[in-house]
């Protein structure tokens, strides 16, 4: 094969390979000229609270006027959002996020209490860390499960709440932090119940007796036991300290990084850490650690 024939194939082919690409979420100049950050998320503890504010409503606003454009929420799912972002249609097979047939990308940003998670990590691209996380057990105030005494040491902390599962039904969402066989919590003798309606009914759902416990994001878990005053009790963390984060289309590179600069100087100036406070009002209690950096 000649230079030209070889040059003209390896053309058709880069030609081939780029049709066939889906659709990916604008970088920062496409964006600029758009003229607008969409927002991806559903309503999740007072992350999103459904009513135009929220933690992460507020820090993405922030950032859209950083940028000099205008913010606009998209509703998504916790089912549909890594796909949203992509442009793919993702479904899960043996834990494993596996990307299918291209779809439109509805977002810029997925931003709403999403924790950094190791098949999470692998199809999309995350942010410095926007939030402290840990799975708490939560457990209606009236079963016949005692909270821990926290030992200090998080291992420890974890195996004394596995010690208390035996035969207790757990309400656990499929496919995220909140899936108990993540923590191998059947193997530990509980009874893991999938649930897939709304994560913003899910404690109602214990309450009324559906379920003696639930697991929850220690942030939800904060605004619960405000909202459910003497209907529930923390048993205990069933993970390790984790991290919640901005979620990006791999191919938003310079939007991605201009977003870590925006949050760090947010953190540095203290704002960030009272938007936090604002919302939930004891986190600095809880993780006194992750917000001890912003200074």
């Amino acid at each position: 094969m000649n230079r030209y024939k070889f040059l003209a194939l390896t053309f058709c082919c880069l030609m081939c390979l780029a049709l066939a690409a889906p659709a990916s979420a604008d970088d920062l100049d496409q964006l600029r000229a758009r003229g607008e950050l969409r927002h991806m998320g559903e309503p999740y503890a007072n992350f999103i609270t459904g009513a135009d504010d929220g933690l992460s409503v507020e820090v993405m606003k922030a950032f859209a006027a950083h940028l000099g454009v205008r913010y606009r929420f998209v509703p998504t799912t916790w089912g549909s959002a890594v796909g949203d972002l992509l442009g793919r249609k993702v479904s899960m097979t043996g834990g494993e996020a596996v990307l299918g047939e291209p779809q439109p990308v509805r977002g810029d940003v997925w931003a709403g209490g999403v924790t950094v998670l190791p098949w999470r990590e692998k199809v999309v691209a995350f942010s410095q860390p926007t939030f402290p996380n840990q799975v708490w057990l939560v457990a209606r105030a009236d079963v016949k499960v005692e909270p821990i005494e926290p030992s200090g040491d998080p291992d420890k902390d974890v195996a004394m709440v596995k010690a208390r599962l035996k035969r207790l039904s757990v309400l656990c969402v499929p496919g995220t932090c909140l899936d108990g066989r993540q923590y191998q919590l059947d193997r530990d003798g509980a009874k893991l119940i999938d649930y897939t309606g709304k994560v913003s009914d899910i404690v109602a759902v214990v309450v009324q007796g559906q379920s003696q416990a639930l697991l929850q994001d220690a942030p939800d878990a904060m605004v619960s036991l405000q909202k459910w005053p003497g209907e529930l009790k923390v048993i205990g963390p069933v993970s390790p300290v984790q991290q919640m984060a901005a979620a990006f289309a791999p191919s938003s590179v310079r939007l991605r990084g201009e977003f870590n600069r925006f949050l760090t100087q947010l953190k540095r100036s203290g704002r960030y850490r009272a938007m936090a406070q604002k919302y939930y009002p004891a986190v600095v209690d809880y993780f006194p650690d992750f917000f001890a950096q912003d200074r």
